[in-house]
Formats: structure tokens, sequence, C-alpha cells
């Protein structure tokens, strides 16, 4: 249950309003209605969550997403992102083997991608010319800073929805 209160389509400021309906086509979740408290910060995060992660492939991208949440902890984050999983491939086997943080059964570049997202998020201090090392081979440039943009917005929304009590809108999904 949240621990502060939505901000409701009914109530919201025209400046919300409209964010609510051409962003998220009239249908905020938990995380836009509790982001909509700061309205300067929910037009500028939206486009950005959209940007980040885009040089990766989906599939990818969403295996990273739901590693990192599942690290922290994140239960909102996490099943948001294995709902999401189903429509890249991914199935209840893979996220057993995420959650384990096995990453035999995957690609190589998966499985750098990967490890570099569980080093940063446990040790972002530890990182080092290896670990950038490690995802060359796999990686032009600008995927590892979206590798690490990505990494750090999972973090991020991590540690707000989970806190503040974030709702999650749909069923649960069982791993």
């Amino acid at each position: 249950m949240a621990r502060l209160s939505y901000v409701e389509m009914e109530q919201a400021s025209p400046e919300v309003r409209e964010v609510y309906e051409k962003a998220v086509k009239g249908k905020p979740g938990s995380f836009q209605k509790l982001v909509a408290h700061r309205p300067d910060v929910l037009k500028t995060i939206l486009p950005f969550y959209a940007s980040v992660g885009r040089a990766l492939d989906r599939r990818l991208y969403e295996m990273v997403y739901i590693r990192v949440s599942m690290i922290n902890g994140c239960y909102y984050c996490m099943q948001h992102h294995l709902a999401a999983s189903e429509r890249v491939g991914l199935t209840p086997q893979d996220w057993q083997a995420l959650n384990k943080g096995d990453y035999s059964s995957f690609s190589p570049k998966e499985q750098a991608a990967l490890k570099f997202a569980e080093r940063l998020t446990r040790d972002p201090h530890a990182i080092g010319d290896a670990d950038i090392a490690n995802l060359k081979p796999h990686f032009s440039e600008p995927e590892i800073v979206d590798l690490d943009l990505l990494i750090g917005l999972a973090n991020l929304t991590n540690r707000f929805t989970d806190p503040l009590g974030a709702d999650l809108e749909f069923a649960e999904e069982k791993i």
C-alpha cells in the first residue's frame, strides 16, 4: 500500500494531466502517480526513461532490469519487468536463472551485461578498467554508456517505488 497519496487524474493539475494524457495515454501507473507530486520531475523523467537502454536489444534490457531489481529486492520493478519480459521471449526458467544469478544459459553478450549489472549494483566503487574491458568485445562504447545508464536507472527506480509503497497495478508473476 502506498505510503504517500497518488496524484489521480481527477485531482491532477493541468500540467500533470497533460503528461498523463500524452506520455502514458491516460493510464498513469503507481510510479507516475507518485512522481506527479513533483510535476517538473514527471515532465522530464518520462522522456528520459524512454531514451535509456534503447541502444540495447529489448530482451537484454529486460534481463538487466529484472536482475538489478532482484538484487535490490524491488518487488514493484521486478514485477513490471517480468511482465514485459514475456513479450520478448523470456521464460519462467530464465527468471529462475536470473534470480539465482546463474547466467550460464545465456549468450556470452548477455552474461557480460548481467555480470556488469550485478557488480555495478552491488559495489559500484569497485568497477574498474577490467570491468569495462570485459564489455568491449560485446558492446560498442555507446552501448556501454546505455547499459551503465540502464543499470543506474533501474537502481534509481528500485529505490523510489518500493520505499514509497508503489502498488502493483496487475496480477503478480510467480518465479
